[in-house]
């Protein structure tokens, strides 16, 4: 059972509350815990929240399980592991790159870094089979990995468009078909995908990138029918033009193919969805449909784009 606490009732039950705060999140420890009306009540407990959370301090339902991330290492994947070991959850930040892959788990507390191409079924069936070998369990799995190009569709090759499909959807569906029969034997747990709001109408320059998302929003939808009954919550985050280095590294091919001036793509993503959406906002998203705030909600599609989706204009 969750334990809830109001920060200004802590002095008036005998609790001793010291705070710090690392990164973007809050952790209240509290010390020598007397409990007044209950001798028996734990001695230490640690709290991990958001600062918006600071009036109650709560024991997430995600403390002590334990989450894989793939693409990891940087951008929406890193500040989805990062969102999970704030409140307390057992992080695998898995990663093509295992360099940047250790660096970014180095940063968490509770979590490891696994190298992991997501295109190999062995070492997708390798991260999942490490999870559960060093916690005991896998109870979130979140298949972030992803890649695009950038290309009309009369000038993209075969390989390249292979090459995104098999990040993108293949590594999608490993990441399902190795994870879900661990979180089952865990005793049930989410998936959530990352989608993309160019899965929802065509988008001109990244053919590849949206049928792959397209895709991958149709399959948690199949996902989420198929595991209903053994206790698997599935769900994609399907957000808009986020600000990582996947999209501003494209950002003059993207002005020079349409024929914009310098600086207006940003100018048209503010036409259309007002700005670029932060990695903080779809972590968020992750959170509320890997936890129990969202426990009636499966096969759904969360869209965060501003409104992109929305209007015509």
């Amino acid at each position: 059972m969750d334990l809830v606490f109001s920060i200004d009732l802590a002095p008036r039950i005998g609790l001793a509350v010291s705070s710090h705060c690392a990164h973007n999140c809050c952790t209240y420890t509290v010390r020598s815990a007397q409990c007044r009306s209950s001798p028996d009540f734990l001695m230490l407990v640690l709290i991990m929240f958001r600062p918006q959370q600071i009036g109650n301090l709560m024991v997430h339902n995600l403390a002590g399980k334990t989450a894989v991330v793939t693409g990891a290492a940087k951008g929406i994947g890193f500040a989805i592991a990062q969102r999970f070991s704030d409140v307390g959850a057992n992080v695998i930040v898995a990663d093509l790159d295992g360099e940047a892959a250790t660096a970014a788990a180095g940063r968490l507390p509770n979590a490891i870094a696994v190298t992991c191409d997501v295109r190999d079924e062995e070492q997708v069936q390798a991260l999942v089979d490490t999870a559960v070998n060093t916690y005991g369990g896998l109870h979130v799995m979140v298949p972030n990995a992803g890649v695009a190009t950038v290309s009309p569709i009369t000038e993209l090759d075969l390989a390249g468009w292979r090459n995104v499909m098999s990040v993108n959807l293949d590594g999608v569906f490993l990441s399902i078909r190795y994870a879900a029969p661990a979180i089952v034997a865990a005793g049930g747990g989410t998936i959530v995908s990352l989608g993309s709001i160019t899965a929802l109408a065509g988008t001109p320059l990244i053919g590849a990138y949206a049928a792959s998302k397209a895709a991958v929003v149709n399959l948690t939808k199949t996902a989420a029918v198929e595991l209903r009954d053994h206790g698997v919550r599935v769900n994609a985050v399907v957000p808009g033009f986020v600000e990582t280095e996947l999209v501003t590294s494209q950002v003059q091919v993207f002005e020079q193919a349409l024929g914009l001036p310098g600086g207006g793509f940003r100018g048209l993503i503010e036409q259309k969805q007002g700005r670029f959406g932060t990695v903080s906002e779809v972590a968020d998203a992750v959170m509320f449909l890997a936890g129990d705030e969202s426990t009636f909600c499966s096969g759904s599609s969360l869209v965060l784009d501003g409104g992109l989706d929305a209007g015509l204009f």
